[in-house]
């Protein structure tokens, strides 16, 4: 059973979407390294994604050729609603991934990313009876969903299928109470349908591990020695009825500051969940863009808008005021990858259905032309 696995899981979560790179092509050598170091300190989850590119043959190499495959738990995603046209579409993504990761199996697999306007299509393709068809030919062992939409649309999604095993939830303090993204009433929500819950995005995209200076200041004053990522990381880890969390790291030194803390972790202090509160009330003085730069908008964009690296040039304008510094960025980000400029938009909206953050894209890129491109 799912509940007994989960007191065997370390509360730390290898998230594979952010890996290291030499160029554009993922350093398997130096993921290599990180998997020895996770192992070694007695973690074992391994979280990837068919629409992660290169992350799945990234982990056969660095993981599944390396290690027993009783020794570790992966898990990856199903994500119908990028250009499927046909159940048969949607489907071969799950063989993609067997053949990518050559893992035989997978510990966790989950129907990625519903909510809003992407759940009708696992729900077309039948996508709910087809992963329990691959459970019972024991392909898969636990199944659920990740999820970025309302409270209410998840008790909705919860109530129609009460066979989901578990439940993936973007949760961190910035977030927390985030009318936009409402973490604490979505977690509230899985709580109440006795889902345990793997957290994504503790660390907000990266954005929590180097916030404002006015949150660092809140931070340091609490633990001079401690990283902004680890406030982040034990925050979420702090909750009850939780699989593990997921930090997606792209360093060894990443890793070795994750293991420094959360090898020994048993829960927040008062003073500790204090600092936190305190560093939300700073972060939410600040009008950032919570763009977490996961790209979904980019794999459906018919034009190749470069929609992250515009939100990163532009919260970097917004955070440090220098207009000059903040139009190289964007020049870099953008137009050096070969990709369209805010201005180029044709507001389409295809980016706002598949955007688990809720942005407003069309109208922020607006604002980034109107801030960095006259």
């Amino acid at each position: 059973m799912l509940g007994e696995n989960i007191k065997k899981l370390g509360k730390l979560g290898f998230g594979l979407m952010r890996l290291p790179k030499n160029g554009d092509v993922i350093d398997v050598e130096q993921t290599k390294k990180m998997v020895d170091l996770f192992m070694d300190a007695g973690f074992t989850y391994f979280d990837t994604a068919w629409a992660y590119a290169g992350s799945e043959d990234a982990i056969r190499q660095a993981l599944v050729e390396r290690y027993p495959r009783e020794s570790y738990q992966l898990a990856t995603k199903n994500a119908a609603w990028i250009n499927c046209k046909t159940k048969e579409e949607a489907q071969a993504q799950f063989d993609m991934s067997l053949k990518q990761t050559d893992a035989g199996y997978f510990d966790f697999y989950l129907l990625h990313n519903l909510g809003e306007a992407r759940t009708h299509y696992f729900d077309d393709f039948d996508m709910w009876n087809w992963v329990q068809e691959k459970k019972a030919a024991g392909l898969i062992k636990h199944v659920g969903f990740s999820f970025h939409s309302t409270p209410e649309e998840l008790e909705e999604i919860l109530k129609a299928h009460p066979e989901m095993e578990f439940v993936q939830l973007q949760i961190n303090y910035a977030d927390w109470e985030n009318p936009a993204i409402q973490s604490r009433r979505c977690y509230e929500v899985a709580r109440k349908y006795g889902k345990p819950v793997v957290i994504m995005e503790p660390v907000k995209g990266g954005m929590l591990a180097n916030p404002p200076e006015s949150v660092q200041r809140v931070l340091k004053e609490a633990e001079p020695n401690s990283s902004a990522a680890s406030w982040a990381v034990r925050f979420a880890a702090n909750l009850e009825g939780i699989i593990t969390v997921l930090s997606g790291m792209s360093s060894v030194e990443q890793m070795e500051d994750n293991l420094s803390y959360m090898k020994d972790f048993n829960g927040l202090s008062e003073k500790e969940q204090a600092t936190l509160n305190a560093a939300r009330e700073e972060l939410n003085r600040i009008p950032l863009i919570p763009c977490t730069t996961c790209n979904y908008c980019a794999k459906v964009c018919p034009i190749g808008v470069g929609i992250s690296g515009s939100f990163t040039a532009m919260n970097y304008l917004t955070l440090y005021g220098d207009k000059a510094a903040a139009a190289h960025q964007e020049g870099w980000l953008v137009g050096g990858h070969g990709l369209k400029h805010a201005n180029e938009c044709i507001k389409c909206g295809r980016c706002e259905e598949a955007c688990p953050q809720h942005i407003k894209i069309r109208d922020t890129l607006v604002e980034v032309a109107d801030a960095l491109l006259k």
